[in-house]
C-alpha cells in the first residue's frame, strides 16, 4: 500500500506563491493517478488538480486554472502543486491523493483510495 506525505504548506501573502510536494512510499507512484484536494474551514473538501499516471494529462478546478500547476516525477515518487497568485480564499488544508482504478485524472474523491494527512496553506490579505 502506498503512503503519502505532503509538505510545503505555510503562510503566504496574497499574490504570493507556494509549492506543495507529495512524497510517496511503499509502492511506486507511477501506478497511480494523483490528485490534490483542499478543505477550507466549514467547507467540504474540493478537487484542486489531478494528473495521469505518466503526467501527460492534467485536470484543474476552474478557479485554479492558470494559477496552479500540477506535475509529477515518477523517478522520485513525488507530485508537486505549484500555486501562484494566491488569494485568501485559497486558505485550506491541502491533501494529496492516489488512485489506481483510472488512467485519467478524476475530480471525485471516490476515485482515490489513498490519502495523505494534509498540509495547511494560509493566505493573508
Amino acid at each position: 500500500q502506498v503512503q503519502l506525505k505532503e509538505s510545503g504548506g505555510g503562510l503566504v501573502q496574497a499574490g504570493g506563491s507556494l509549492r506543495l510536494t507529495c512524497a510517496g512510499s511503499g509502492r511506486p507512484l507511477a501506478r497511480y493517478i494523483m490528485g490534490w484536494f483542499r478543505q477550507a474551514p466549514g467547507k467540504e473538501r474540493e478537487f484542486v488538480a489531478g494528473i495521469s499516471w505518466a503526467g501527460g494529462r492534467t485536470k484543474y478546478a476552474d478557479s485554479m486554472k492558470g494559477r496552479f500547476t500540477i506535475s509529477r516525477d515518477n523517478d522520485k515518487d513525488t507530485v508537486d502543486l505549484q500555486m501562484s497568485s494566491l488569494r485568501p480564499e485559497d486558505t485550506a488544508v491541502y491533501y494529496c491523493a492516489a488512485g489506481e482504478k483510472y488512467g485519467d485524472p478524476q475530480v471525485v474523491e471516490a476515485a482515490y483510495e489513498h490519502w495523505g494527512q494534509g498540509t495547511q496553506v494560509t493566505v493573508s490579505s
